[in-house]
């Protein structure tokens, strides 16, 4: 057990101690402002100066360039345009800027101002709109390490341009750039460079509700110009669409219109407010949806497989409608024509009955009670005419399979709605065959 002197004296030990490691602590953040005052003071160093090349050489000051996707909130298709939020990165050498870290004590220097070192000319080339973030405070620093170089941080939002190709819409891919380049300095001062490692960075989480990022690529598009050749960076974002929104919002209910239309195939000939309602209400409904669909997106001028598939099921649904003008035109062409053979069938009965009353006539009463039990030869053929005109009447036709099947139903307008209701399922089967293998195979082939 330790006597209390001793016990006092280890006290007096650990509170000088603690002393002395709080002073150090005071001086090394006092250390930090006269640092910052010397490397930083208006003797000293000019902001308006840019830094020296590699190794102190006049060459072009180089910097490296990384960031850091946080989220995409749009990708907008009738604007062609895409909204993005991310952290922008920039470092570079400034010899200028070097300071003694007092043994590692001062791993680096903090600023808030940008203003107060010199800063590249980046500028975002195909951006629409933009702003920082201030909130609490804004969202930027510099940081500034012993050996001079110097790290520039900011968040920003960035609405961008993205020209897109819709022939595919909606099974379409679509690629979107961020494009960095120096605005006034020449790539004789000035040069943009991916940072090694990993350049670009997304946010694990990121989600989009009608596209999904596949793969981005790093790239340098340096332009030339009249007064020179300026450094640019972009990045080349992949984005696929979400088919199942559109198959759910586009294709079902395409579909359940065409199939409703051919309803109409079904009803009576007769029930014509039911099916001039059904083709009149199917045919608003298609054209009211494809309206829709044209709305969110911009006019181009050439046509899109939304397009394709829209214009062919409102031409089924118009198709349906033209079908029943066809119907009602052949039921009455069906009654004309048993009117006709009504009235020819009559009048040979009364050429028959005439011929029949001038033979008795001749014949004169004797023979009159002899005609019932004996025929004559006039009379044979008479009944002979008969058959001729019923058989004047009936249309020849050649034997079969499809006219065999056909004579089951009497009338023209009939044997109409029984075609239809195979041909019109047929050719739209046909039509989906040939539409999805086209488009879907056109989608991986310019994807690969």
């Amino acid at each position: 057990m330790l006597s209390p002197q001793r016990s006092l004296l280890i006290a007096l030990i650990c509170l000088a101690q603690s002393s002395w490691c709080l002073q150090q602590k005071i001086n090394y953040r006092e250390k930090e402002k006269q640092v910052l005052d010397q490397i930083l003071g208006p003797s000293s160093y000019d902001a308006r100066i840019r830094p020296s090349g590699i190794n102190g050489t006049a060459g072009a000051t180089v910097v490296f360039v990384n960031i850091f996707l946080r989220s995409i909130s749009k990708i907008d298709d009738y604007k062609m345009e895409y909204s993005v939020q991310l952290t922008f990165r920039e470092q570079w050498l400034d010899e200028r800027l070097k300071f003694n870290d007092f043994n590692g004590k001062i791993k680096y220097l903090t600023l808030t101002e940008s203003n107060r070192v010199w800063m590249p000319d980046l500028f975002f080339s195909n951006e629409k709109e933009g702003h920082f973030h201030n909130i609490i405070m804004p969202n930027v620093y510099i940081r500034i390490f012993p050996y001079g170089s110097v790290l520039y941080s900011i968040r920003v939002s960035l609405t961008l341009s993205c020209p897109m190709n819709l022939k595919l819409y909606p099974l379409d891919r679509q690629i979107c750039s961020l494009r960095m380049a120096s605005y006034g300095w020449t790539t004789d001062d000035l040069v943009f460079l991916w940072k090694e490692g990993d350049p670009v960075q997304v946010v694990k989480n990121l989600h989009l509700p009608r596209f999904t990022l596949e793969k981005f690529l790093t790239d340098y598009c340096n332009s030339k110009t009249n007064t020179g050749e300026y450094s640019c960076l972009k990045v080349d974002l992949l984005f696929k669409r979400e088919f199942s929104y559109y198959l759910i919002q586009i294709y079902i209910p395409c579909c359940m219109l065409v199939i409703v239309s051919w309803v109409s195939f079904w009803l009576d000939q007769s029930a014509v407010p039911a099916r001039v309602s059904l083709g009149v209400t199917t045919l608003l409904t298609m054209a009211t949806q494809t309206s829709g669909i044209n709305a969110s997106l911009p006019p181009v001028s050439y046509t899109k497989a939304i397009d394709v598939w829209t214009g062919v099921c409102l031409t089924f649904v118009f198709g349906a409608l033209l079908e029943f003008a066809l119907v009602n035109y052949a039921s009455r062409s069906d009654m004309h024509r048993d009117n006709m053979q009504k009235q020819r069938r009559q009048q040979c009965e009364l050429e028959h009955a005439a011929q029949l009353e001038s033979e008795l006539l001749e014949d004169g009463g004797a023979t009159f009670a002899m005609k019932p039990l004996v025929r004559q030869p006039g009379q044979t053929l008479t009944l002979d005419k008969i058959r001729q005109c019923e058989v004047h009447m009936q249309q020849p036709a050649r034997p079969n399979c499809c006219r065999t099947w056909l004579s089951k139903f009497p009338t023209r307008s009939k044997r109409i709605d029984v075609i239809s209701r195979i041909t019109f399922p047929l050719v739209f089967a046909l039509f989906n065959l040939t539409y999805w293998s086209t488009y879907l195979f056109r989608e991986d082939a310019d994807g690969e």
